[in-house]
């Protein structure tokens, strides 16, 4: 189980393990919001990553829920990854020390994003703080952007597999749906085109998917929870929708290997991330 701070790198990171892109990314943080097992099989081992959302202190239900999905994750784990960020400090760690000291399961720790670091003398130094920290004796530094140290992180990794037969067949790639990964797109790629709480707000849904020979026909709703937040979606004249559905039809092609029509309808769902009734129609726990 991969776990970190929001923008550790946690996405990126298992993105890199798998080398296609199942979890969204974005410079923003509290991107990811369920937890999404990536699948690596070999020869001789089956990997099962599982991209869980950052630790947070709970303002909504769904936050809630995505500290439900971590406390999941956590359970079903053989190994839990800490991922921390160069650009963390230890103050960012210090409310979840007690979660860590209290898991009775083996744990690697990771310095990721360390191609920031200029000199030997800085990594080293990195590196020392985080052991100092944590009380460890190992941390792999690594940078998942750059794809610095994955197949030495991955070997280390293999160490701590327990004997099991494969879970997943070997051309399994993740658990999620087709459905669900496009809807992590569109949701993707309203966090690079809106700002402020426009993502946080927003929620995506794929309503149909429709499979032809030459064509998916994909219909997705977007909810918000403000009128103003569906005419920002929507822009003047449709102008933002329809940069929002070229971008995201765009890269659900190059997942799916396929042509696609794509339509986007904006709804608004008052304060649906402090209802538990829209939460679990909307796939959460």
């Amino acid at each position: 189980m991969i776990m970190g701070n929001p923008n550790a790198g946690k996405s990126t990171l298992m993105n890199a393990f798998l080398g296609e892109k199942i979890s969204i990314v974005s410079p923003k943080v509290q991107t990811t919001r369920h937890h999404i097992k990536g699948i690596v099989t070999e020869n001789n081992y089956q990997i099962v990553f599982s991209d869980t959302p950052g630790l947070l202190q709970p303002k909504y239900e769904l936050h809630k829920s995505m500290v439900e999905e971590i406390n999941s994750a956590l359970e079903d784990a053989d190994l839990v990854i800490p991922v921390v960020s160069v650009f963390e400090n230890e103050s960012d760690w210090t409310n979840h020390a007690e979660l860590l000291s209290g898991l009775k399961k083996p744990k690697l720790f990771i310095l990721n994003k360390v191609d920031y670091y200029k000199t030997e003398e800085e990594l080293a130094a990195g590196i020392n703080k985080w052991k100092l920290f944590f009380g460890i004796d190992e941390m792999i530094a690594i940078s998942a952007l750059k794809e610095i140290n994955i197949d030495k992180l991955k070997s280390r990794i293999v160490e701590f597999l327990p004997e099991h037969p494969p879970y997943f067949s070997e051309d399994e790639l993740t658990d999620k749906s087709q459905r669900f990964i496009v809807s992590e797109i569109i949701r993707e790629k309203i966090f690079e085109q809106f700002r402020e709480e426009i993502p946080y707000s927003s929620e995506v849904i794929v309503t149909d998917f429709k499979e032809a020979d030459d064509i998916i026909r994909i219909y997705s709703s977007i909810f918000v929870e403000r009128e103003s937040q569906k005419a920002i979606l929507l822009g003047k004249g449709g102008s933002a929708i329809k940069k929002l559905g070229i971008k995201s039809r765009e890269e659900s092609e190059k997942f799916l290997g396929k042509k696609i029509f794509l339509e986007l309808t904006v709804k608004v769902k008052d304060n649906w991330r402090n209802d538990k009734l829209v939460l679990k129609q909307l796939g959460y726990k």
